[in-house]
C-alpha cells in the first residue's frame, strides 16, 4: 500500500512538472524557439559539434567519433526497447491540459531519446574538446526542456534519458583506453 501511494504521489508530481513547463508553450515565440531547439537536437547541432572536434583535434579523432556513433546506436537500441516495454503514452495523449507543440518522432514517452543523446554527446565530445562545453551544456539543457515544454515528455522521462546518456558516455570514456582509442 505504501509503495502504491508513493507511486501515485510521484506520478502526480511528474504531471505537475509537465503541466508547469508545458504552460510556457502558450507563447508562440517560446514554442517556436523550442521547436527549433528540438529539431537541432535531432542531429544537426551534434553534427556541427563533431565537425568542430575534427577541426580542433584533427582527423586523428575519427575513431572517437565512430565510437560515439556506436554509443549512439546502443543508446537508440536501449531507449527503443524501453519505450516498447513501458509503452508510456506521451503527456499530450493522456492529459487534455497539455498542449502539443511539436510532432513526436515515435509513439511512446519513456525515456527521452533526445535527452539521452544530448547528454551522451555532450559528455563525450566535451571530454575530447572541453572548450565546446560552453555551447553544448546550455544546448543540452534546452533540449531537455524542449521535450517538456512541447508536451512530448514528463520530467521523469527526461531525467531517465539524461541518466542513461550519462552512463553511456561514462562507459565510452572509460572503455576507450581498452579499445585502443585515445580520448
Amino acid at each position: 500500500m505504501k509503495f502504491q501511494n508513493a507511486k501515485l504521489k510521484f506520478l502526480e508530481i511528474d504531471l505537475k512538472g509537465c503541466v508547469y513547463l508545458n504552460h510556457f508553450s502558450r507563447s508562440e515565440r517560446i514554442t517556436t524557439f523550442f521547436k527549433i531547439v528540438s529539431r537541432l537536437g535531432d542531429g544537426i547541432f551534434w553534427y556541427l559539434m563533431v565537425l568542430s572536434v575534427w577541426i580542433v583535434q584533427g582527423l586523428i579523432y575519427s575513431l572517437q567519433i565512430i565510437y560515439l556513433v556506436l554509443g549512439s546506436t546502443v543508446g537508440t537500441l536501449i531507449y527503443k526497447v524501453l519505450k516498447t516495454k513501458t509503452v508510456r503514452p506521451r503527456p499530450y495523449q493522456v492529459h487534455q491540459v497539455i498542449r502539443l507543440g511539436e510532432h513526436p518522432l515515435d509513439h511512446f514517452s519513456f525515456p527521452s531519446g533526445h535527452t539521452l543523446h544530448a547528454v551522451m554527446a555532450t559528455v563525450v565530445l566535451g571530454y575530447v574538446v572541453p572548450a565546446l562545453l560552453f555551447l553544448m551544456l546550455p544546448f543540452t539543457i534546452l533540449v531537455a526542456l524542449s521535450r517538456m515544454v512541447l508536451g512530448l515528455h514528463y520530467p521523469s522521462d527526461v531525467v531517465v534519458g539524461a541518466l542513461l546518456g550519462g552512463v553511456l558516455a561514462i562507459a565510452i570514456v572509460c572503455m576507450a583506453p581498452f579499445l585502443n582509442i585515445v580520448l
